[in-house]
């Protein structure tokens, strides 16, 4: 199979370059920007995608890729920092703009006919999306500007002459971002016609190679599987069951964290999927080592080391443990390719313990949601599986916001199924991402049969979403709102006040924790 290596330079758009390059039907994987060219050289990838960043290449801080990739023989294209770091290397200068240009811009195309630029063939003059303060301003020897902007007279240059062989290109744009009218076929220019890879890789081709790559590492090792009954950790488990078959174990927790009656729900829909999975309550100690614990990073820490521990006592003889890990997991809970904040410990990956006796197998750990839920689909999972809204590994725990008691989970279980109840008979539950219920530690004053109450503050969310990267609110009708409160405040004791959070991803989470 062919590929792409994107190297992350710290891009807030990293993950959609991949996104974008998945969408040509070319497999894509991120490594972190200083990459060496033996580790690049094991990937074999017939193109390389420098990313952008938030740093400045003439900075004496400054990050940038190991020289030794431009002497790979492999085409490569720098977006934004990448173009400024291209530029860096072969003796360019990069200064800073006393006019940034973010937003929507307008690019003038160079259409040379007898020089004209493979990169930019059948694009017209059009709308970019910029994000810089930075600009070339001297360009490199050996090089040839083949777009412009009112703010950067060299958004766009490729090598030629003598350094034409290195089929290098450079945009100051963003072809990921969908406000760039012409970027994909900018990106499938680059990857198709000048790195010649074929579009090959599907769902199917996917779930081919990740069988093989699973029943090469487990060989006849057995292996246990953290199942949750949500959509990732089940497509995990159904793809590692058939890689390897009754060498799988499949353990569901119930940590007391779940929702309402989820634990019945999950083992009898579990039980349709061929898998062998075992039940184990644990409630008691969760709750127990949760009690007084505010910090949602403590919470996030004892959770996941609190399921390792479960998972290796469950242990009969495996070597593996598999997780449902997805890449909005790894991306927000540690820096794992570039220079990016980390913003939240994910139970799953900062959460884990430094020293576990189990490997890893986390066949989804580059994929995002949606694309998750095609490879489900290829598998044969039901539509009523794979379209079930995202639940966070450390379950309610996040959504009981501060100390967590049983009584205050049962508060917020009975609130939740409400609300995604009310959802589904309206018909909106699958017009959202995600929803849920947060029960926040505040409470407020309120009259309940003309007595004066002071009970709990509850607040909903439901955000519009494709991969959980960036997120908006969602509009929901004020009657349907008005339906949900009502119900809530009547016929959940201890709530006598409910809100909708209106927040966006960023700059809030989609979590309130």
């Amino acid at each position: 199979m062919q590929s792409v290596l994107v190297l992350d330079f710290g891009s807030q758009y990293t993950q959609l370059i991949a996104r974008r390059v998945r969408e040509l039907g070319i497999y894509s994987e991120i490594l972190p920007y200083n990459a060496s060219p033996e580790s690049i050289r094991e990937h074999n990838p017939r193109a390389i995608i420098l990313s952008g960043g938030p740093t400045s290449v003439y900075d004496e801080s400054a990050i940038l890729p190991d020289k030794g990739i431009f002497s790979l023989g492999i085409p490569i294209l720098g977006i934004c920092y990448g173009l400024q770091a291209i530029a860096k290397h072969f003796g360019g200068e990069v200064a800073s703009s006393a006019k940034h240009e973010f937003g929507r811009a307008k690019i003038l195309v160079n259409h040379d006919g007898e020089h004209e630029s493979p990169l930019f063939r059948n694009i017209p003059d059009s709308d970019v999306w910029m994000s810089h303060g930075d600009k070339v301003v001297r360009l490199p020897e050996g090089f040839r500007v083949t777009a412009s902007s009112d703010n950067s007279e060299m958004c766009a240059f490729e090598s030629f002459g003598s350094k034409g062989a290195l089929k290098i290109y450079a945009l100051q744009f963003h072809p990921e971002v969908q406000h760039t009218l012409y970027g994909k076929q900018l990106l499938s220019n680059f990857l198709i016609d000048i790195a010649g890879i074929k579009p090959d890789w599907s769902s199917k081709s996917f779930i081919d190679h990740q069988i093989a790559e699973i029943a090469r590492k487990a060989g006849e090792e057995k292996v246990i599987c953290g199942i949750s009954g949500g959509v990732d950790s089940t497509v995990a488990a159904v793809m590692v069951g058939k890689a390897i078959g009754k060498q799988l174990h499949c353990v569901f927790v119930d940590n007391g964290l779940l929702r309402k009656n989820e634990a019945t729900k999950v083992m009898s829909f579990l039980s349709t999927l061929g898998l062998r999975v075992s039940l184990v309550d644990a409630s008691d100690l969760f709750l127990k080592r949760l009690k007084g614990v505010a910090s949602p990073e403590k919470k996030r820490k004892i959770i996941g080391r609190t399921f390792i521990q479960i998972f290796e006592e469950q242990m009969k003889g495996e070597k593996f443990l598999v997780q449902g890990t997805l890449y909005p997991d790894v991306i927000e809970s540690v820096s794992v390719k570039g220079p990016s904040e980390t913003i939240k410990s994910h139970h799953n990956v900062g959460g884990l313990p430094k020293r576990m006796k189990l490997k890893l197998i986390e066949p989804l750990r580059e994929l995002f949601k949606d694309e998750v839920r095609a490879v489900g689909r290829e598998l044969g999972i039901a539509e009523d599986i794979l379209m079930r809204h995202p639940f966070p590994g450390p379950g309610l725990a996040v959504r009981v916001l501060g100390s967590i008691t049983k009584e205050r989970l049962d508060i917020l279980r009975d609130a939740d199924e409400i609300f995604i109840e009310e959802l589904k008979s309206s018909g909106l539950y699958s017009q959202v991402w995600q929803a849920f219920a947060v029960l926040l530690p505040v409470q407020s004053v309120g009259v309940m049969g003309d007595k004066r109450t002071y009970e709990n503050v509850l607040a909903l969310r439901a955000v519009e979403s494709t991969d959980g990267m960036t997120a908006d609110w969602a509009p929901l009708p004020h009657e349907f709102l008005a339906r949900v409160s009502n119900r809530i405040i009547n016929e959940v004791r201890g709530i006598n006040r409910v809100a909708y959070d209106i927040s966006s991803k960023p700059p809030a989470t989609i979590e309130w924790e």
